[in-house]
């Protein structure tokens, strides 16, 4: 596992929510478009002397009620995964994750994934290495607003022979109910994916991903995303490598507690001629009914498209190209990177293409409306910022119907060195408005290198964004950003 730096990861999704409070350390002052300035995280200064932190993920259960995580660099070689935790509309120092110091003797932890189904009651997951050098799956829980001590995921030791695992991401429906999935290597060196799940707040063993062993014959499997719309019903999806060496799309459902075979997306083998298919994000607006989106490469020189899939009652559809992109995508290389859906037959997604003005990575959005998806449409206001021509979505949060928030980066001119800016964009009644730098971004961001990782509304109106900035020194920053 490379060092999780914010500009290697600007594609994970991370989520934020800030709510009101008092002026001070630890929440944002008045900002510009409805959105409060951004903040650097409380109590990472302290911790990141070493110049490299972000978020990685961040979870609120209410407005003013959030946890995060992610890694800070405390030296040279080390690099510790942290929490932070908002209580109140108002945000804690971030401490590192309590129990990894003792195992993350080879130096290198992330907190990659943060689920928080009530406030002060949530869930975490990512990797640690040990004295050894093999990298360990782990889970740590809040209870009560306090982290536990993380342990390393049950059953692991056993799959993850070959000493490669990670926990992608965690979905918790209700407090001590959550399912997680990742990869791991085997003995043969093969990776496989992963799922484990929490009842009754006691993470069971893990195990793989039942039917992935028939799929995965060239052994490239993983989970990237999880979704739970309630305890035990839950969907995930991401890929793994066919006997043909082609990397396919999967994904799988939970019910009444019980996994279920994974399945190739439908209709992805006719699309994915050139053999490149992947699920990047999974949302559930209830349970049996979700929405997934990924990316696969056609037969014309492997050109790269974005596609979505719907579950309805229980059922996977036929998976298609998001309508719009084949106008927008002249330069051939599409992906959708982050799904959300408020409700059944309900969602938004986002993601990327490239036009054909030099292969210049513009930004779309599409939603879907009573189970049909519209078309695509280049994000507005982008066309002005991006004049680098470097832009990409890494999160979509909605609401309710037609209220959603997206975010990501933009290059602001056209150079070879860092020039990126972060973002955010809201939908209102179904309409996206105009896309604005983050505000408070500009002071912050000297170092030219900027992004939303993750956004997440909890109500029509109130959402926040996280992500990271580099200072004028050149150092990584972590930042936090609300929409009270």
């Amino acid at each position: 596992m490379p060092v999780l730096t914010a500009v290697a990861v600007a594609g994970l999704g991370s989520v934020l929510l800030t709510g009101a409070g008092p002026a001070g350390a630890g929440v944002p002052s008045a900002g510009a478009g409805g959105w409060d300035k951004a903040i650097e995280v409380p109590g990472i200064a302290a911790l990141n002397t070493g110049g490299a932190a972000t978020i990685l993920s961040v979870s609120c259960a209410a407005a003013g009620g959030c946890a995060a995580g992610g890694q800070y660099r405390a030296s040279h070689h080390h690099f510790p995964a942290f929490v932070v935790t908002e209580a109140g509309g108002r945000w804690a120092k971030a401490i590192e994750v309590p129990g990894t110091a003792a195992v993350n003797t080879g130096g290198d932890a992330a907190i990659e994934s943060v689920s928080c189904p009530a406030a002060g009651s949530c869930a975490a997951g990512g990797f640690y290495i040990d004295g050894s050098g093999n990298e360990q799956a782990f889970v740590v829980t809040e209870a009560n607003g306090r982290w536990r001590k993380a342990i390393e995921v049950p059953g692991m030791a056993a799959l993850n022979a070959g000493g490669i695992a990670d926990v992608r991401s965690v979905s918790c429906p209700a407090a001590g109910s959550c399912a997680a999935g990742g990869s791991y290597a085997d003995g043969s060196g093969n990776f496989q994916a992963f799922v484990v799940t929490e009842a009754n707040g006691r993470w069971r063993k893990a195990i793989e991903v039942p039917g992935t062993a028939a799929l995965n014959t060239d052994g490239q499997a993983g989970i990237v995303s999880v979704s739970c719309a309630a305890a035990g019903s839950c969907a995930a999806g991401g890929s793994y490598r066919d006997g043909s060496i082609h990397d396919q799309a999967f994904v799988v459902t939970e019910a009444n507690g019980r996994w279920r075979t994974a399945i190739e997306v439908p209709g992805t083998a006719a699309l994915n001629a050139g053999g490149h298919a992947s699920i990047l994000s999974v949302s559930c607006g209830a349970a049996g009914s979700c929405a997934a989106g990924g990316s696969y490469a056609d037969g014309s020189f492997g050109h790269r498209q974005a596609f979505v899939v719907t579950e309805a009652n229980g059922r996977w559809g036929t998976a298609i190209e998001v309508p719009g992109t084949a106008a927008l995508n002249a330069g051939g290389d599409a992906q959708v990177g982050s799904v959300s859906c408020a409700a059944a037959g309900s969602c938004a997604a986002g993601g990327d293409y490239a036009d054909g003005s030099f292969n210049h990575h513009q930004v779309f959005v599409v939603s879907e409306v009573n189970g049909r998806w519209g078309t695509a449409i280049e994000v507005p206001g982008t066309a002005a910022l991006n004049k680098g021509g470097f832009a990409f979505i890494n999160s979509v949060s909605c609401a309710a119907a037609g209220s959603c928030a997206a975010g990501g980066h933009y290059r602001d001119r056209f150079r070879h060195d860092r020039d990126d800016q972060a973002f955010v964009v809201t939908e209102v009644n179904g309409r996206w408005r105009t896309a604005i730098e983050v505000p408070g971004t500009a002071a912050l961001n000297k170092g030219g290198a900027a992004a939303i990782n993750s956004v997440s509304c909890a109500s029509a109106r109130r959402c926040a964004a996280g992500g990271f900035y580099f200072d004028g020194s050149g150092h990584e920053q972590a930042f936090v950003v609300s929409k009270p």
